[in-house]
């Protein structure tokens, strides 16, 4: 454990990551001075707005570590000092460098439309943030690839959160619910999700979404009818019938049946999800995926016979007791089946997941080499015709990494890019669905629904307010 002692400083979220970020294996704490003699019991504090700079004292376990004096706490100073001492101090580097936001590629695609080149933008990324050359230049890719497949776009697109799985995945931090044999609570979601969709076709004054997204959890957790009841809603009250993408997360294949994959081909639905994460069934058992890898290739096979030509695949690099020859199986397995395009996550442990508390249980071993496994991931999605178009990071992610979509050409998600990026409103249906308005500056306000699905359910009329008040 580490724990951070500190004068009242602002953008402490970011010291807290930053430090995670070198510190990947130990729980960070950071408490205010002299708030307590002891600070195990303080959970990390919320940013003081001081403006005056202070000193932060890390302590481990084992006492004194070392301090760092803050002349100046404003956001990009402090994280470029923060990172300089910590990095001298384990003599490592971090690919990111001192980036803990999200979207890496919006920092460079400002740069490209405000003329530099692609040598000006390594070099000034490099003294901003200290990112590696390697990570810059993927941003880079991937921006002028986002600019040019959402050039021109307007209008919103709609996404639906279906919050049900077969089983709850270890690594989850989603609201999602195991669906058993008592399915009464998925006939009540559908019935509050119906007037949310009446309510809010009704603020869109007609108008048809460029994207639908039909998210979870695991869409293909409905049964048939559901599903068949879901989409002739969306049909009828948003006009999605000429959308030229329509995405449903089919992601476990123990969920996908042909009767399923004909109510999606029959409702114009042109992009699903298949899901691995990994090909190794050891990992399967221990993650709570409750299919096996033979399941998965039969899934995807069958989802080609009924004639779906833009399937995506996903992978989790990092996952509890996976080594480099772990991935590069998974990796070689994925290639022999091609799929059209494959996002690659590095696992990040949130607090509402299972893995968390797995992993405080489970103490592992030597810390895997997530580089060797990223490079591994990505020339496998290179060698099968891709190119990156989206890239986002996320907290206590794995090795400071990065998630990235790889797609061929005329298989990339167009969604994934407006919900990362912020390019464009994004409304929202369901439970824990959040809502996006953004502004041409790109500034975005946002609004959610009641995360837990009982609350969804019993609260609708106070979702059907909220998002009036929104959208009006």
């Amino acid at each position: 454990m580490i724990f951070i002692e500190c004068d009242p400083i602002k953008n402490t979220d970011d010291i807290h990551a930053l430090t995670r970020a070198f510190f990947p294996s130990e729980d960070v704490r950071i408490t205010l001075r002299d708030d307590c003699k002891n600070p195990t019991s303080h959970p990390v504090i919320k940013p003081v707005n001081s403006g005056k700079g202070g000193k932060l004292v890390y302590k481990s376990d084992m006492g004194a570590m070392f301090e760092i004096e803050v002349l100046n706490d404003t956001k990009d100073e402090l994280k470029r000092t923060v990172y300089e001492a910590l990095s001298l101090y384990t003599g490592r580097s971090l690919p990111w460098g001192a980036l803990t936001g999200i979207r890496p590629t919006r920092l460079v695609r400002k740069r490209i439309e405000a003329g530099m080149n692609d040598d000006e933008i390594v070099d000034d990324m490099k003294a901003c943030y200290f990112t590696s050359e390697e990570k810059t230049r993927l941003s880079l890719e991937i921006a002028r690839k986002e600019r040019e497949l959402t050039a021109g776009l307007s209008g919103y697109s709609l996404y639906v959160d279906v919050p049900f799985c077969p089983t709850r995945c270890l690594y989850c931090s989603f609201t999602s619910n195991a669906v058993g044999s008592d399915r009464s609570i998925v006939t009540q979601y559908l019935e509050a999700l119906e007037s949310e969709i009446r309510c809010c076709a009704g603020l869109m004054n007609g108008r048809s979404p460029a994207t639908v997204y039909i998210g979870g959890g695991t869409p293909t957790a409905l049964v048939p009818d559901e599903l068949d009841r879901l989409l002739q809603l969306l049909e009828y009250h948003f006009n999605i019938q000429a959308v030229p993408e329509i995405t449903v997360e089919a992601g476990r294949p123990d969920s996908i049946t042909p009767e399923k994959l004909r109510v999606l081909k029959a409702h114009n639905v042109t992009r699903i999800s298949v899901n691995p994460q990994t090909m190794n069934q050891r990992t399967l058992d221990l993650i709570g995926r409750r299919h096996t890898v033979e399941q998965v290739e039969e899934a995807f096979y069958m989802a080609r016979e009924q004639g779906f030509y833009n399937i995506n695949m996903d992978m989790i690099l990092g996952l509890p007791g996976e080594d480099i020859e772990d991935v590069e199986h998974t990796v070689n397995e994925l290639c022999r089946l091609s799929p059209d395009s494959l996002t690659i996550h590095s696992l990040a442990v949130k607090r509402a997941s299972y893995l968390k508390e797995w992993l405080e249980e489970n103490r592992q071993g030597e810390i895997p080499d997530y580089t060797g496994m990223m490079d591994i991931a990505s020339r496998g999605a290179r060698s099968m015709g891709m190119s990156p178009y989206y890239l986002y990071r996320q907290k206590n992610i794995s090795g400071n990494l990065e998630n990235t979509g790889y797609a061929k050409e005329g298989k990339h998600g167009l969604y994934n890019i407006l919900i990362n990026e912020e390019i464009q409103d994004i409304l929202a249906l369901g439970a824990g669905a959040i809502s996006k308005r953004v502004d041409p500056e790109g500034n975005a306000v946002r609004s959610a629904n009641f995360k837990e699905v009982w609350d969804y359910i019993g609260k609708i009329d106070m979702v059907i307010d909220k998002k009036q008040s929104f959208w009006i």
